[in-house]
């Protein structure tokens, strides 16, 4: 593609993704930084670049959907815990396309009939992207599938030490870690996961042509067997400190497409419900994509967990490649066809040399 300049680029919250997010739109050659929206009243008006940690841009945080639309941006990095459809139907029409880490990887063309009108409004664009669910659930495993044929089977999966994850109140309320088994299956954890797993699996059932029709949805926890430090306190023997997520798309109840996750706080003094420990295995913390057929292929990744707990909390990994995917995303959203554009819809996408490397 023929590399535009100072596309202008606006980050919607400025937590771990946005923060990131900020770092890499400062670094991306063809972008330039035109504002942040903030959701606490306290971060109104202070630099941009101070709120990422960095030095001060020039550019400062609002707080209203108003003033963000007013910054005419060509991009939105859409970043917040929760998504707002309105939120983001609005930007679309105010002509701002939005690449965004928390929904509409694969969506329903039943589901977002709002949204593509927004799009057509707008001229706009909308790409759902991310890391997991993201790129390793759809995205490399279809890139690997094209070196082997008559594929039966194709696996992503994360295998991630939890306690490196600097969101308290969401490892302990939300997914449900230090409670008691009953409570980390009432969690909403499941189904918060599942939108995103299932339309990953969805659209690598899609692309290879599975005859799959349902999505099927298993979850496993793992008890602590002594106690566990970890970041949102002792975990106690009974109390959870394991948890595994399985999307499976089916073909005559076989699994033909998995997504999963194994989070776990450490690999010492867990144990499933059957009494059996939990590990990371010989490969340790790690993502792996396995395509099965002929050859069968498997790629393993390494480096998006942090090296310590220590090192995860103040800078993770994970969080940061989700933050440059959306980065890397946004030259290519931005010049792509207005509407809902997936994986399947753009070009390669690629990041970019660093600052002081490129020409």
């Amino acid at each position: 593609m023929s590399h535009q300049s100072s596309l202008r680029v606006v980050q919607w919250a400025t937590g771990g993704v946005g923060r990131a997010a900020i770092q890499g739109v400062l670094a991306h050659p063809e972008l330039e930084l035109a504002g942040a929206w903030v959701h606490s009243p306290d971060k109104a008006g202070r630099d941009v670049g101070e709120l990422a940690g960095l030095e001060p841009v020039g550019v400062h945080a609002v707080t209203s959907l108003a003033e963000v639309v007013a910054l005419g941006a060509d991009c939105v990095v859409y970043a917040p815990l929760v998504p707002d459809e309105e939120e983001v139907a609005a930007l679309l029409r105010s002509g701002a396309n939005v690449v965004t880490p928390v929904g509409w990887i694969f969506p329903d063309p039943a589901r977002t009939a709002a949204l593509r009108e927004a799009c057509l409004e707008g001229g706009s664009t909308l790409h759902g992207t991310g890391i997991h669910p993201g790129g390793i659930t759809e995205r490399f495993p279809l890139m690997v599938s094209a070196v082997t044929g008559s594929v039966t089977h194709v696996r992503a999966e994360e295998f991630s030490d939890i306690r490196t994850y600097d969101a308290p109140d969401v490892v302990r309320h939300v997914m449900g870690f230090g409670g008691t088994v009953e409570e980390a299956e009432a969690s909403p954890m499941a189904r918060l996961l599942g939108g995103g797993f299932k339309a990953s699996v969805r659209m690598v059932v899609a692309e290879l042509g599975f005859r799959a029709e349902e999505v099927r949805t298993t979850a496993e926890n793992a008890v602590a067997t002594a106690p566990i430090d970890s970041p949102i306190g002792v975990i106690e023997p009974g109390r959870v400190a394991g948890r595994r997520f399985r999307w499976d798309a089916l073909v005559d109840g076989e699994p033909v497409v998995t997504a999963a996750v194994n989070w776990l706080m450490g690999e010492e003094h867990l144990a499933g419900t059957d009494g059996r420990p939990w590990t990371f295995g010989a490969d340790g913390e790690r993502f792996e994509i396995e395509v099965t057929g002929d050859p069968t292929v498997r790629l393993t990744l390494h480096g998006l967990q942090p090296e310590s707990v220590a090192a995860g909390l103040v800078r993770n990994p994970g969080i940061v490649s989700t933050a440059n995917h959306c980065v890397s995303a946004i030259p290519y959203v931005c010049a792509a066809e207005p509407g809902i554009r997936t994986y399947l819809d753009l070009p390669l996408i690629a990041g970019r040399a660093a600052p002081h490397l490129a020409r």
